[in-house]
């Protein structure tokens, strides 16, 4: 017994855990600066943060999905095609059952002609993302959406 569960009287102790956040760009996007903005800032929100990078291909998100079952899916777009290519992604995402309730959000430049359409917007929330932040809006609102999550917790026997 370690001293820290001794101080609990040998009791169960809960301790939370970190869930893991994946952040990832879309095929087309080659830009890396804000996926490491977006790493930090989700781990300043307490989760652990697992980045794929530029340029993934649709086959690479759905495995790293399908295999770590992240707590979300963050996707960020600074090319213009994040309306385009999300609406890709999210369908293929998804059609995978174990996958459907995943939270996925999308943000960035999603448009090459400026900011989204409120009619291209519902697009998105339509075809299965749970939230869309356009790049006109500060992280605030992102902070919000995350922290609706549950942390989840793991308990440690004494």
């Amino acid at each position: 017994m370690t001293e820290e569960l001794r101080a609990y009287g040998g009791g169960v102790v809960t301790e939370p855990s970190r869930r893991t956040v994946i952040v990832s760009s879309m095929a087309s996007d080659s830009h890396t600066w804000n996926l490491v903005y977006l790493e930090l800032l989700v781990g300043e929100l307490g989760f652990d943060v697992v980045n794929l990078g530029a340029c993934v291909p649709d086959e690479l998100l759905e495995s790293e999905c399908l295999s770590r079952r992240p707590a979300m899916l963050v996707l960020s777009s600074v090319n213009g095609h994040g309306h385009q290519d999300g609406l890709r992604v999210i369908q293929r995402l998804r059609a995978f059952p174990e996958l459907r309730t995943m939270p996925v959000v999308i943000g960035g430049k999603l448009g090459v002609g400026g900011a989204l359409t409120a009619e291209e917007t519902a697009q998105l929330l339509l075809a299965g993302f749970d939230a869309v932040f356009d790049d006109q809006q500060g992280a605030a609102s992102f902070r919000r959406f995350a922290a609706t999550l549950s942390a989840g917790a793991t308990q440690v026997e004494a």
